[in-house]
């Protein structure tokens, strides 16, 4: 089994392009280089600690941690999509509302995912 094979490492690849895509198309420029780069660090970070986590995982601490960093990560994105709609930078309703539902989806899978490499994992 690889990293690719993660439902959690999945949704966080497509939610990441999307995001990315979204700062480029969406926001005003001046946002570029603020809130917008601060969306794409983060939702960047999420795949990133999967990644690293997963390449870890014969240390049981070590993948828990870079898990628990991803779902830090997949908050703060949720935070700065709220930052994005509430200051107006980001008006396109139906676009924002589909990011946050699926940012929550993949916090909500990633904890499940978390508490089942903390109860089965091998340390």
């Amino acid at each position: 089994m690889d990293y690719k094979d993660l439902e959690v490492w999945q949704l966080a690849r497509e939610l990441t392009i999307d995001v990315h895509r979204m700062t480029l198309a969406e926001l005003p420029k001046f946002e570029m280089y603020e809130e917008g780069s601060q969306i794409r660090r983060s939702v960047k970070s999420i795949r990133a600690n999967l990644v690293e986590g997963y390449g870890k995982r014969r240390y049981k601490m070590e993948f828990v941690r870079h898990l628990t960093y991803s779902l830090g990560s997949a908050r703060e994105t949720e935070d700065h999509l709220n930052t994005l709609w509430e200051t107006g930078s980001l008006t396109n309703e139906p676009m924002y509302q589909d990011l946050v539902a699926r940012t929550d989806t993949l916090i909500a899978k990633l904890v499940v995912f978390t508490r089942g490499v903390e109860a089965n994992h091998q340390s």
